[in-house]
């Protein structure tokens, strides 16, 4: 029997998707049992790189999603709009889904994933995170039978090739993000991914994974790397550490197990960490579970080949489980997402964590003596506190504090901004 698709979008991804499925040679066999039917486009009259049959490509993408002949539909076009709508016509018309849209399923997962199980259709989302490092399936399939206690990721190549160039090199932001956009790794519009939009997405779809719990996009605390400077890229190394945009997702109290923090920000991480050494474009997701302890997937974090090699194999997911069951009226729990509950997120200012801070202040006596002070009127613990020296006549000191809950380092922060003597508080930053 032969299983036929339907594609929506051929841009980067369509086309390593299409070129995989035109090729079997020397791959599974049951590649040779997937057609493509058809493969909607925004413009017949783009050059392409692959030939496909006539009557193939159309601008029609509704007929695609309606088709009663089209087994699977394979949203590629990215965006929230039409994406959300044609997956909801494609689920409607009793169509599995394959999807790598990050943003769609991390704000509109709960819909979409709500009407895949009324429709007893599967909706399969390996490519939205990671491009094609396998993490999604081992997450529902692999280690379902560990507690999941954090999940912890360097998951956006863009931020994570900048913020090694400006370590490497020492050139600061500005100029490293002109680098990586005359070479493709960052967009025109670069917010998504240097604000930390683009992990949000995906840290939201891992920690609903991770812990059989839906999150709300929307409440995930999200701060990029737009305010990182080189000065403190080489004093984090002074101290032993790299500076990397972390995705974080953990379950702070077993015996609360819907009380989840997921946060996103530019973080200071111990040089010996194994995420420390991911550097250019890769990605890499640290799992912690029991029993397993600590398991990490490592590999390219986009592209073409690495994404579309995500989203075939979830094609060849779904088509194995047709071919070996047909249209089954269960799904394989596995293989779905059935979680209905919301989690509660946690707020910022409850996170406990050490701190790294950089002052600009007068050059007198007393100085450090007042910040310790202030500090601990707030039950902020110092680990260290130094005098590095002197930037525009004005003496350079970093804290490092030990664990500490962010509201009681924020209030303290607040106190001492006020002194005279403190000019600038140029840098904040967290500590794994």
């Amino acid at each position: 029997m032969v299983y036929r698709i339907g594609i929506l979008g051929m841009g980067t991804v369509g086309t390593g998707t299409v070129e995989i499925l035109l090729n079997p040679q020397g791959r599974h066999p049951l590649l040779t049992e997937i057609s493509i039917k058809s493969v909607g486009v925004r413009s017949l009259t783009k050059a392409r790189k692959v030939l496909l049959p006539p009557g193939t490509i159309t601008t029609n993408l509704e007929a695609i999603v309606t088709d009663p002949d089209i087994d699977i539909v394979v949203e590629l076009l990215g965006g929230l709009e039409p994406s959300r709508s044609l997956i909801l016509q494609a689920i409607a018309s009793g169509k599995h889904v394959v999807t790598a849209n990050k943003a769609v399923i991390a704000r509109y997962g709960d819909e979409i994933y709500t009407a895949a199980n009324q429709g007893n259709v599967y909706v399969l989302i390996e490519g939205s995170v990671g491009g094609g490092i396998p993490v999604i399936e081992p997450l529902k399939r692999s280690l379902v039978a560990n507690r999941i206690e954090s999940v912890i990721g360097i998951i956006n190549g863009t931020t994570n090739y900048i913020l090694t160039q400006m370590s490497s090199a020492g050139a600061q932001f500005a100029s490293v993000l002109s680098q990586a956009q005359a070479l493709g790794y960052a967009e025109a519009d670069p917010s998504a991914d240097v604000d930390g939009f683009d992990a949000a997405d995906k840290i939201a779809i891992l920690s609903s994974l991770a812990f059989n719990l839906r999150v709300k996009r929307a409440e995930i605390f999200t701060e990029g790397i737009s305010s990182i400077d080189t000065v403190d890229i080489n004093y984090a190394l002074k101290l032993g550490f790299v500076i990397k945009l972390l995705a974080i997702a953990q379950l702070i109290n077993p015996d609360k197990p819907n009380q989840l923090q997921v946060r996103v920000h530019p973080t200071l991480v111990p040089k010996d960490h194994p995420l420390a050494s991911i550097n250019g474009v890769y990605n890499a997701i640290l799992i912690q579970g029991d029993p397993i302890g600590q398991v990490m997937f490592y590999g390219p974090g986009a592209g073409s080949g690495p994404t579309a090699s995500a989203v075939v194999a979830d094609i060849m997911n779904i088509v194995g489980v047709l071919k070996s069951n047909g249209k089954t009226e269960i799904l394989d729990p596995l293989l779905s997402c059935s979680h209905q509950d919301y989690c509660d997120l946690m707020s910022i200012e409850e996170l406990n964590t050490r701190f790294y801070v950089r002052f600009l202040t007068q050059d007198l006596p007393g100085v450090i003596g007042e910040i310790g002070t202030c500090f601990g009127r707030h039950h902020v613990s110092l680990e260290s506190i130094v005098q590095i020296g002197f930037q525009d006549n004005l003496a350079e000191i970093v804290v490092i504090t030990h664990n500490v809950k962010e509201g009681n380092f924020r209030q303290a922060l607040k106190e001492i901004e006020a002194k005279p003597q403190i000019k600038n508080i140029p840098t904040v930053l967290r500590v794994l």
